[in-house]
């Protein structure tokens, strides 16, 4: 099996930016960040599944057979794609929620957080 070296090249960049607003404070920067890293997975799963082949809606002869896509690899994207949605649907709830509470679209460390980080930090001085 063969692969597009110019495609795992732009998946693999498109990773990487996803990873890096993932990253960021802002909610819709991390939304931004997840749907690019979702799409960059789903181009993974597509390129992995192999060349295009012919529809797997067809007899079961062996010769056909042979030549038929997977189907796997496009039912698992199509699955993929819809999550994605659901999920920055209820991202998107999430940061209006926020922006209408807080006027403002940044995530702010808890202070239990901060606290607990404090005292490890007291505790053991050397690391």
């Amino acid at each position: 099996m063969s692969m597009n070296l110019t495609l795992m090249i732009v998946i693999g960049v498109l990773v990487a930016c996803g990873v890096y607003l993932i990253l960021e404070r802002a909610v819709s920067k991390m939304l931004l960040g997840m749907i690019l890293f979702g799409n960059a997975v789903n181009l993974l799963v597509l390129t992995m599944a192999g060349s295009d082949g012919k529809p797997p809606i067809s007899g079961a002869t062996d010769d056909a057979h042979e030549e038929m896509a997977d189907p796997l690899a496009q039912a698992m994207v199509l699955t993929a794609i819809v999550i994605t949605m659901g999920l920055a649907a209820f991202v998107l709830a999430l940061a209006y929620r926020s922006f209408t509470l807080t006027t403002t679209d940044d995530v702010e460390n808890d202070p239990e957080d901060v606290g607990i980080a404090a005292k490890r930090e007291q505790e053991d001085p050397e690391e």
